[in-house]
C-alpha cells in the first residue's frame, strides 16, 4: 500500500497589520493585557489569521520525503555552505510561495493510497483546505474521509482510542514514551516557528518540520506493529 505522512508548520500574521474590525473581533473577549497577548500569540493556529510556511511529506516505507517551504531570502537555499545541496538524510527541500507549496502538496498526495498524520483532522487538514481556498486551489483528495476508515490514519485519534482516554498527549510525549527522538529536543517547538519565520530562519523551520515527519513515521510504525490489532484501526 502506498502511504505518506504529512505535517505543516504555520505562522500568524502580525496583529498590527490586521484590519481594525478584525482586531476588535479577536480581542472582543480579552479583558486583560495577558489575555490580549494570548490572542496575539495564537494567530498561527487559525487559517484566517495565519498561513502555511512549510509542508512536509514522508514515505515511511522508503524513508524518503520532501519539505516544501517558504524562503524569502534573495538566494533561497537550505545549506549556506553548499547551496547546490538540497537533500539531507533522505529529505529533499524545495522552496516556493504559500500558493506554490500548497499546489505541490496536492500534486504529491494524490498519488498515495493512504496518508498519516498526528492531529491532522484537528489542525493540518482544515488549515490546508482553507488556505487552498484562499488561493483558489481545488483539492485533489478528500483529507477528511471516514474517521474510522483506513484512508487517513490520524495517530492522535488512534492513540487516544478516538477520544476515549482521559488525557490527550502531544507528539513529544508519545515520542518520549517510546524512545523516539522528539523534534522538540532541538530546542524548537511549534510556538517558536512564527518568531523563526519573522527572523528569516526558514531553513530551521524546514528542518524542524522534517524532524516532525521522522518522529511521526516512527510512532506510526510502533502503532502499526504493536498497538493495532485485527480489524481495529
Amino acid at each position: 500500500m502506498s502511504r505518506v505522512i504529512f505535517d505543516i508548520e504555520t505562522a500568524g500574521r502580525d496583529f498590527d497589520t490586521l484590519e481594525p474590525p478584525v482586531q476588535d473581533y479577536l480581542l472582543k473577549w480579552a479583558n486583560t493585557d495577558e489575555e490580549q497577548q494570548e490572542v496575539k500569540d495564537s494567530l498561527s493556529f487559525y487559517p484566517l489569521t495565519g498561513e502555511i510556511i512549510a509542508i512536509g511529506m514522508y514515505n515511511p516505507d522508503s524513508a524518503r520525503g520532501t519539505v516544501f517551504f517558504q524562503d524569502h531570502t534573495s538566494t533561497p537555499s537550505l545549506f549556506s555552505a553548499e547551496k547546490e545541496k538540497t537533500e539531507d538524510e533522505g529529505i529533499s527541500y524545495e522552496t516556493g510561495t504559500e500558493e506554490e507549496i500548497i499546489k505541490r502538496f496536492w500534486e504529491t498526495i494524490k498519488t498515495y493510497r493512504q496518508f498519516v498524520t498526528f492531529n491532522g483532522r484537528g489542525f493540518d487538514c482544515p488549515f490546508i483546505m482553507v488556505r487552498s481556498a484562499v488561493h483558489k486551489i481545488k483539492p485533489l483528495r478528500d483529507l477528511m474521509p471516514n474517521r474510522y476508515g483506513d484512508q487517513h490514519i490520524d495517530l492522535f485519534d488512534q492513540l487516544t482510542c478516538f477520544g476515549a482516554t482521559r488525557r490527550k498527549f502531544s507528539l513529544d510525549m508519545w515520542c518520549r514514551t517510546f524512545g523516539i527522538k522528539s523534534p522538540k529536543e532541538g530546542g524548537i517547538t511549534g510556538f517558536d516557528v512564527k518568531d523563526l519565520y519573522r527572523s528569516g530562519k526558514y531553513a530551521e523551520i524546514a528542518r524542524y518540520c522534517a524532524g516532525d515527519l521522522r518522529a511521526t513515521a516512527e510512532l506510526f510504525l510502533i502503532w502499526e506493529n504493536y498497538i493495532k490489532v485485527g480489524g481495529y484501526r
